[in-house]
């Protein structure tokens, strides 16, 4: 009896072993398969960049624009040994530019793709780490669990600086109705709820989008109204201010465009995202004796003066405050 004891005990340790290497096993692969992934993703944000410092080498200086656009071709050609040293050359020159002398929707570009970078390097490193760690243990290695897959390594790149404020290019409409008045939204910042101001139909340009493309996106988003491209004029204006909201300092660029409302059009609110419908009050349409006669704060400060220049618009691209 003693001894169908030990055999059943020693039977009942062995599956219990077997179900625990099995686990082990089976979490062993799934890190492995969130490692290959996490880098799949890292080299998608690092060629990414690449693209973008290309873009960048055009709009600076030839020399330093050669420089840059031969360090970033090598980044995205490099193979995986040549990597790291790579990348954290096209890092140290993307550095040395003078962003200030670039357009605003290339500097967002380059800044939203040095932000993939960082995540995406950080999430890589930590599926590394705990594959790595599990790997490491004795019973993995002494029963092979890991079997033919290779073992992940960390790619040990330089993080691009990221700056403090945040660069934001934006595409506005100066839209005007049959009586020559102009469409302006009263808002207010989420930090500070007592300061309201009005200002025109707008936001920021997504990645990858231009500005046309993006003015026609928020005034069908604000406003309801769904314009074709050719209907808007412009650029008009082009705004440079430095500004915070919400409690984040922002770099920004605005182009305003001109469009007329289009007959029988009503103005719709109802695709205001959670942040424009909390912090947006009303709309109304304001004549130029209106915007001259106010003591509301109105953006662009010249608001009043400008509209009576969009009568007779010439084509050119006039800069404002």
């Amino acid at each position: 009896m003693t001894t169908w004891l030990v055999l059943l005990a020693g039977m009942a340790l062995l599956v219990l072993v077997g179900i625990w290497l099995v686990g082990v096993a089976n979490r062993l692969d799934r890190l492995h398969v969130r490692t290959d992934a996490a880098w799949a993703a890292l080299d998608a944000a690092l060629a990414r960049r690449a693209v973008v410092a290309r873009a960048v080498s055009g709009g600076i200086d030839p020399t330093p624009g050669d420089r840059l656009r031969v360090l970033a071709d090598r980044a995205e050609r490099a193979a995986r040994p040549d990597r790291e040293p790579a990348e954290n050359a096209l890092t140290r020159e993307l550095a040395a530019v003078d962003r200030r002398g670039l357009p605003l929707t290339l500097v967002a570009e380059l800044g939203d793709a040095e932000h993939r970078v960082v995540i995406a390097r950080r999430v890589h490193g930590d599926a590394v780490r705990d594959t790595l760690a599990l790997r490491r243990r004795r019973p993995v290695r002494w029963f092979k669990l890991a079997g033919t897959a290779p073992t992940p390594e960390y790619l040990e790149i330089a993080e691009p600086s990221l700056t403090e404020d945040v660069p934001r290019p934006a595409a506005r409409v100066v839209l005007l109705n049959a009586d020559g008045q102009v469409l302006l939204f009263h808002g207010h910042d989420p930090a500070r709820a007592d300061e309201h101001y009005w200002f025109t139909p707008g936001g920021g340009v997504e990645p990858g989008e231009d500005l046309r493309s993006a003015a026609l996106r928020e005034l069908r988003e604000e406003t309801g109204m769904a314009l074709p491209p050719d209907s808007l004029a412009g650029p008009v204006w082009r705004r440079r201010v430095a500004f915070s909201f919400g409690g984040r300092s922002y770099d920004g660029e605005e182009w305003f465009y001109l469009a007329h409302v289009p007959e029988g059009s009503t103005v719709d609110t109802s695709g205001f995202t959670e942040l424009e419908a909390a912090t947006i009050a009303e709309h109304r349409w304001w004549s130029e004796p209106d915007l001259r006669t106010t003591g509301d704060t109105v953006y662009p400060g010249q608001l009043a003066e400008l509209l009576a220049d969009l009568r007779t618009w010439d084509g050119t691209l006039r800069t404002v405050r």
